[in-house]
Parts: structure tokens; sequence; C-alpha cells
């Protein structure tokens, strides 16, 4: 039977899964929200036009 508290012990991160971790946590990403408002502002000035 596995001993799941020994196995976490043992348990080591891989480093690729770090490096990307890190890589999209910094990065200041643009979601769909953030989309749907510049596309409502756009849609907006164009008919104040």
């Amino acid at each position: 039977m596995i001993n799941y508290d020994e196995e976490l012990k043992k348990f080591e991160p891989c480093l690729d899964v770090d490096d990307a971790e890190e890589a999209i946590y910094d990065r200041e990403l643009t979601d769909v929200i953030d989309l749907l408002k510049e596309m409502l502002r756009d849609a907006n000035n164009g008919k104040a036009s």
C-alpha cells in the first residue's frame, strides 16, 4: 500500500513547471473581459462620431 505522507516528503516539483509558472505569473495577460471592454469602448466611440 502507498504511504502518502512518505511520498509527499520525497516530492520535488519539476523545474520546468516552476519555470513555466514564473513566466505565466510575470506576464500581464489580456483576458476576455479586457477584450470585451475594449470592443465596447471602440463601438461606443464609433457611434459618437
